[in-house]
């Protein structure tokens, strides 16, 4: 007969993956949703994707515009969740202050409708994941770009808070990847509250993402002090980075080749689609690989070192 002790061993083993599982996104939860108001469970651990998401939007543009982030500008949704690691003010003019500040209060409306939406804190409404954005971890995103493109690093590092020009370029990483997923999602969705929540946050990220755009197409010719690439050479560099990581062409610069411009006929590509003019998707695995900047959804990193928070994320962390 075997030692009764095994079972209890066996059940302590699992209950403590499953615990280290759970501990994601510098929160330890044991993620769950449940259906409601029109809302399945799939819809919602699929919108849990996004939620992580805007919380990076959120914080990284309130810190740049305001010096300070969702601690002080809206408490109530943070919910205990970690503070984000090396987040500053930014050495931005008074017309970039002024559009930053906007898509930071955006963002926080978009936390307040999803968690909403998701409700049953904190297993399914969760709360605030942890985010690097320090300097390193920016300079380490922007090499890999540029070793993507290029073929070698920058330098001196890059710095996104050192001046407008360079927090601008710093957010063409940010609200395209948010789009393509709202993209990839809403064919997902069943529920009606749920598509028109999706829909709705879609229109205002494709609208940031075509400003954020528009404002370096504005000069994309101009070079980037210190370095000897222009503006579009960044936009290209970040672009052809997020292709790798998502596995997919997905992504499109500001410059392109005449064939991948609208109707194959034009070079410039101020906003990004297919041969039909219509966005790209991402699944939730893209999206999660490529703000991981691993390439792979079960491994965080970057802006998110424990990963990303939800039910999905969870268990690709768990492979």
């Amino acid at each position: 007969m075997g030692s009764p002790r095994l079972p209890v061993l066996a059940l302590c083993i699992f209950l403590t993956l499953l615990g280290s599982a759970a501990a994601t996104g510098g929160n330890d939860i044991d993620y769950k949703c449940y259906a409601g108001n029109k809302t399945t469970v799939m819809d919602k651990e699929l919108s849990q994707i996004a939620l992580n998401l805007e919380y990076f939007e959120a914080e990284y543009f309130l810190w740049a515009s305001y010096g300070y982030g969702l601690d002080v500008i809206a408490p109530y949704l943070v919910d205990g969740g970690p503070a984000p690691i090396g987040a500053q003010k930014a050495n931005l003019d008074p017309y970039y202050t002024d559009i930053f500040k906007q898509m930071g209060l955006q963002e926080v409306g978009h936390l307040r409708a999803i968690k909403t939406a998701l409700d049953f804190p904190p297993r399914c409404a969760f709360p605030r994941t942890l985010l690097d954005l320090s300097k390193k971890t920016w300079a380490d995103a922007m090499d890999k770009a540029f070793l993507a493109k290029f073929g070698k690093k920058l330098s001196p590092s890059y710095d996104p808070y050192e001046d407008s020009l360079k927090y601008l370029i710093s957010t063409y990483f940010i609200p395209y990847v948010g789009l393509t997923g709202y993209v990839g999602t809403i064919p997902l969705l069943t529920g009606y509250n749920s598509k028109k929540l999706v829909a709705s946050l879609l229109g205002i990220e494709a609208g940031q993402d075509a400003v954020i755009r528009t404002e370096m197409y504005k000069v994309k010719d101009m070079k980037v002090a210190p370095y000897n690439y222009t503006v579009a050479d960044f936009s290209n560099a970040i672009s052809t980075l997020r292709n790798d990581l998502s596995h997919a062409f997905v992504d499109e610069g500001l410059v392109v080749p005449k064939y991948l411009g609208a109707e194959g006929n034009i070079t410039g590509n101020i906003l990004s689609g297919d041969k039909d003019s219509v966005s790209y998707p991402r699944t939730g695995e893209q999206v999660l690989e490529t703000v991981y900047g691993t390439g792979d959804p079960s491994k965080p990193g970057g802006f998110y070192p424990k990963g990303a928070q939800g039910v999905i994320p969870a268990s690709l962390l768990k492979k």
